[in-house]
C-alpha cells in the first residue's frame, strides 16, 4: 500500500509540473502507472539488490516497468520497408526522395522503445543514397534538410540513433553537411569507420562534422561485423544490435555497490558478484518469457507480421556501471591505495572483474536470444541522471583522466572487447583542432587499429555536447534549469549528468 500510495503521489507531482511539456507528462503517467503492475514471477533476492536507495541498490532495471508491453529495443529493417512499402500503414514503395523521407517519417512514428520514440532511425546514407543520384544537389540537400528538422522536432528523445558509412556516398556527404550545419541534438549518429572500406576524404569529413555538432561517433565496423557479423546496427547510446531484431531489455549491475558488500576481492569475485549476476540474470530471463509468452507484442505488432523485425533477431544487454568505483573500494579494503585508471594492478583487477562477468554471461543460456547463440550481450551502460558516485561502464571517472590522451586510450584498449552490445569513450576537443581534423583522424585509425571499439569527440566550444551515449544542447539545459519548457526529454537527464556526473567537467584533449 505504501508503494501504490508513493506512486499516486509522483502521478500528481507529474501532472503539476510547471517545466515538463504535455507529452513529457504522458510518457511519465504511463510509466508509473505500469510499476503498480506485478505480473512477473521474481526471483528470490531482488528485492534486497533492486528496490534499496542509490548508495545500496546493486541491480537497476533502468524504469522498464514491471509488465513489459514491448521490448527495450526495436531495430526495423527500413530497408524491407522501402523496397515493398506496408500493408498496415497503406504505403507503397517510395518512387523519389519526396516520398522516401515522408514514408520514413511515418514509419517512425510507429516505432516503439523503452523511450517511446525510436532508438534507431535507419542508415541513413544508404537508404537516400539511391533517391539522390539523378536529382539536383541543392534539392536533395533542402529537402534532407528538412527531414532532419522534422526529426529533431519530432522525434523528442536523442537516444534516437541513425548510421553513416562505412563507404563514402553522395547522400552521406549531404547529410554530414546539414548535420554541421544544423546542429540539434536528434538523430544521434555513429560513422562506421573501416580502414579497407573508409578513405580518408570521408573519414576528414565525418570528423569535421563531429567537431561543429558532436556527431557522429566512430564505431569500429570491423569488430563489430566479427562479433555480431554484418546485419549489426548502432542503436541508441552506442549499442550494437542485430538489423531487424534488437534488445528484449537491459538491466545493469551496479559494481560499486556490489563491492560495498564484500570483504575483500575473493569474497567478491567468488561470492557476491556471481550472486548478483544471477539475481539479476534470472529476472532479465522472466522479463523475456513475459515480452515471449505473455505481452502478444510479436503475434500483433505489424512490424512482426510484416517481416519487418524478427523475434530471433532479438537479444538482452547485460549492463554494467561503477567498474571504476567497485576497483576503488576493493583496493582500500586489501589496504591498497591504488586507483583505477592509473594503477596497472588497479586495472588488473578491472580485467578480472570482466572476465568473472563475461564467463558468467557465457555460461548462462536464454532460449528467447537466439540472436547472439542464446546468451545475453554484455553492455557498459551509459549511467542515468539520478546516478551520483556511480561512472559508467568502465570509464575513468570525470576529473580523474590520465594527463596523456594516449595512456587514456590504452585503459580503452583493455576493455572494450568484452562489450559486442556497446561501450564507449568521450573526448571534449580543444577548439584549435578546427583547424587541424587530421589529429582526431589519427587518433580513430591508431584507436581501431588496436581494438578501440568506439569513439566520440566534439569541440569544447559547442552547443550541442555528449553526454554519456546521447546528445543535448548546453543551452537547452541552461533553459530547464530556469524552470523553462524543454522539446527533448533527455535534455533532463542531460541536466542530471551535468549536476551529479559533473560531464561538463571533462579533460579537454
Amino acid at each position: 500500500m505504501e508503494r501504490v500510495e508513493r506512486t499516486r503521489k509522483q502521478m500528481l507531482e507529474t501532472v503539476e509540473s510547471p517545466i515538463l511539456t504535455h507529452e513529457q507528462k504522458v510518457a511519465t503517467m504511463a510509466n508509473l502507472a505500469d510499476s503498480l503492475l506485478e505480473v512477473l514471477n521474481l526471483p528470490d533476492g531482488l528485492d534486497e539488490l533492486l528496490n534499496q536507495p542509490i548508495d545500496r541498490q546493486c541491480i537497476c532495471d533502468l524504469s522498464e516497468g514491471h509488465a513489459p508491453l514491448r521490448p527495450r529495443y526495436i531495430v526495423p529493417d527500413y530497408e524491407k520497408f522501402l523496397k515493398e512499402g506496408s500493408r498496415f500503414l497503406q504505403l507503397d514503395p517510395p518512387k523519389d526522395l519526396y516520398e522516401a523521407v515522408n514514408s520514413l517519417l511515418i514509419f517512425y512514428k510507429h516505432v516503439p522503445s523503452v523511450t517511446n520514440y525510436p532508438v534507431y532511425v535507419g542508415a541513413l546514407d544508404q537508404l537516400l543514397d539511391p533517391y539522390v543520384q539523378d536529382m539536383d544537389e541543392k534539392e536533395a540537400e533542402k529537402i534532407i534538410r528538412l527531414f532532419l528538422i522534422h526529426m529533431d522536432r519530432t522525434i523528442l528523445d536523442s537516444f534516437s540513433h541513425a548510421n553513416i558509412g562505412p563507404k563514402a556516398t553522395k547522400a552521406g556527404s549531404i547529410i554530414l553537411r546539414v548535420i554541421g550545419q544544423m546542429q540539434d541534438a536528434v538523430p544521434n549518429l555513429s560513422m562506421k569507420y573501416d580502414a579497407d572500406l573508409t578513405s580518408d576524404e570521408f573519414l576528414r569529413e565525418c570528423v569535421v562534422t563531429a567537431l561543429h555538432s558532436a556527431k557522429p561517433s566512430f564505431a569500429n565496423h570491423k569488430m563489430f561485423v566479427s562479433e555480431l557479423n554484418e546485419d549489426y546496427v548502432i542503436a541508441s547510446c552506442y549499442n550494437g544490435l542485430k538489423y531487424g531484431g534488437g534488445s528484449y531489455t537491459l538491466s545493469r549491475l551496479i559494481l560499486g555497490n556490489i563491492a560495498k558488500r564484500a570483504s575483500g576481492i575473493d569474497d567478491f569475485l567468488n561470492r557476491e558478484l556471481p550472486y548478483v549476476c544471477q539475481v539479476m540474470a534470472d529476472y532479465m530471463d522472466e522479463r523475456i518469457r513475459f515480452e515471449v509468452e505473455e505481452s502478444g507484442f510479436f503475434e500483433n505488432s505489424f512490424l512482426a507480421r510484416e517481416g519487418f523485425i524478427h523475434r530471433d533477431k532479438f537479444t538482452a544487454m547485460f549492463g554494467l556501471v561503477g567498474m571504476a568505483e567497485a576497483v576503488d573500494i576493493l583496493m582500500e579494503k586489501e589496504g591498497k591505495k591504488l586507483r583505477y585508471g592509473h594503477d596497472h594492478e588497479a586495472d588488473d583487477l578491472g580485467v578480472r572483474i570482466m572476465d568473472c562477468i563475461a564467463q558468467f554471461n557465457q555460461n548462462h543460456e536464454n532460449k528467447y536470444c537466439e540472436a547472439t547463440g542464446g546468451h545475453f550481450l554484455l553492455h557498459a551502460q551509459v549511467g542515468i541522471a539520478s546516478d551520483e558516485g556511480v561512472t559508467p561502464g568502465t570509464r575513468i571517472p570525470i576529473g580523474e583522466e590520465p594527463e596523456e590522451l594516449i595512456d587514456h586510450l590504452r585503459h580503452c584498449e583493455r576493455f572494450h572487447k568484452y562489450f559486442p552490445s556497446g561501450t564507449g569513450d568521450i573526448f571534449p576537443i580543444d577548439a584549435t583542432v578546427h583547424r587541424n581534423p587530421e589529429y582526431v583522424m589519427d587518433i580513430i585509425k591508431g584507436s581501431m587499429k588496436e581494438g578501440i571499439r568506439y569513439l566520440s569527440f566534439y569541440s569544447s566550444d559547442s552547443d550541442v555536447i555528449r553526454i554519456t551515449g546521447y546528445l543535448v544542447k548546453k543551452s537547452e539545459i541552461e533553459k530547464l534549469e530556469r524552470g523553462e519548457n524543454v522539446k527533448h526529454d533527455t535534455t533532463a537527464l542531460g541536466m542530471g549528468a551535468k549536476h551529479n556526473g559533473h560531464i561538463l567537467e571533462r579533460k579537454v584533449r
